[in-house]
């Protein structure tokens, strides 16, 4: 299955996460941090990476820039994972480089077919 990187500062998110896409068959990588998060991705390539927005040290924005403009992780699909379900948040996401957006609480179905959609994707683009 797939190597997804998890960058998630709050350990019962990060947990529950983890243990659920784990069951699901795929590998987890896991940041604690944004500047982690930009290291893990570029040391470990990773097919996907869930990528929490309100992160300490480099928030979720700013390490989904940096990634996005690092040729070797530039084509990584980045979901991001947040809070703020305010409208223009999905936007301020997808301008910052998110290939797709979710909101907390996670609802892990909805998260599981956006996941399954990009991987997909990615796979078609490798062909």
């Amino acid at each position: 299955m797939a190597k997804i990187l998890l960058v998630e500062d709050n350990e019962m998110n990060r947990d529950m996460l983890s243990r659920r896409l784990e069951r699901k068959g795929h590998q987890i990588l896991i940041a604690i941090d944004g500047d982690q998060g930009v290291a893990i991705a570029q040391a470990e390539l990773p097919d996907l990476i869930l990528m929490d927005m309100s992160l300490p040290i480099l928030d979720g924005w700013e390490a989904t820039r940096k990634i996005k403009a690092l040729p070797a992780t530039e084509k990584i699909p980045v979901i991001a994972l947040t809070a703020h379900a305010m409208s223009g948040d999905r936007e301020k996401c997808i301008e910052a480089g998110c290939d797709d957006y979710d909101t907390k609480p996670i609802e892990f179905p909805r998260l599981l077919s956006k996941i399954q959609a990009l991987l997909v994707k990615e796979v078609s683009h490798e062909t």
